[in-house]
């Protein structure tokens, strides 16, 4: 059994809007409903849990009427950090039975592809969990305390992590359950948390159209990408 985690929790403030970014409507079709659809196709995927606030689910409910979504399983509450609501996510799922892998995505990142969330999934087998890295592209420096630059960070040992991340459920599950509230609060990353537990996580190839939706630039790039695609 194979779930999906679709954060969709965040409140979107460096958008300067009135509603989260996840739900503005871009070409007919609300933002998180672009990554729902891929993640209801998907043949590896059992069942869906989004995590949102309560006062966007009947909107959410039509939407998933109106997109046809099929393995919508229940919906978990926003945490107070994306952390934690990775963390009511699994909580849900446990209620819900349990399951052998999750795969946890953020509800801004509309265009992740079925090969994405199957080389994320595929390449769980034998490990702990799976993150896509693009490699560093630019010149890293370490700074010290004063802003000056002490080291050069190695390019080649460099990446950055996106979304979806693929775990053992249950090693996951039990990852998040042994930090302490303080932790929990300092994680950044899905990953971050994993690897902080001991877990061995693999990096696959990024995507570099998975893009994230922060600024308003980011929905002018997104519109860039699904023209291209055209």
């Amino acid at each position: 059994m194979t779930f999906a985690i679709i954060l969709s929790g965040g409140t979107g403030t460096r958008m300067g809007l009135d509603l989260p970014k996840q739900y503005l409507e871009f070409r007919g079709k609300p933002v998180i409903g672009y990554s729902l659809s891929t993640f209801d196709r998907h043949p590896l995927i059992d069942r869906i849990v989004i995590v949102a606030d309560r006062q966007w689910r009947g909107e959410i409910d039509k939407w998933l009427d109106d997109l046809g979504i099929k393995k919508f399983a229940g919906y978990a509450d926003a945490g107070e950090t994306r952390q934690y609501s990775i963390i009511n996510g699994l909580k849900e799922i446990d209620r819900l039975g349990g399951a052998d892998k999750v795969i946890i995505h953020d509800a801004a990142r509309p265009l992740v592809s079925t090969e994405l969330i199957t080389s994320c999934l595929e390449n769980l087998d034998g490990c702990d969990g799976v993150m896509p890295a693009l490699p560093a592209k630019d010149t890293f420096y370490l700074l010290d305390e004063h802003g000056m630059a002490s080291k050069l960070l190695p390019r080649s040992l460099l990446a950055a992590g996106q979304a979806p991340e693929a775990f053992v459920y249950e090693k996951y599950f039990a990852a998040n359950m042994s930090l302490s509230r303080d932790e929990i609060l300092k994680i950044n990353g899905s990953s971050e948390l994993a690897l902080k537990c001991g877990m061995a996580v693999k990096t696959v190839h990024g995507d570099e159209r998975n893009i994230k939706i922060t600024t308003p630039n980011d929905l002018m790039l997104l519109d860039a990408y699904v023209e291209d695609e055209k």
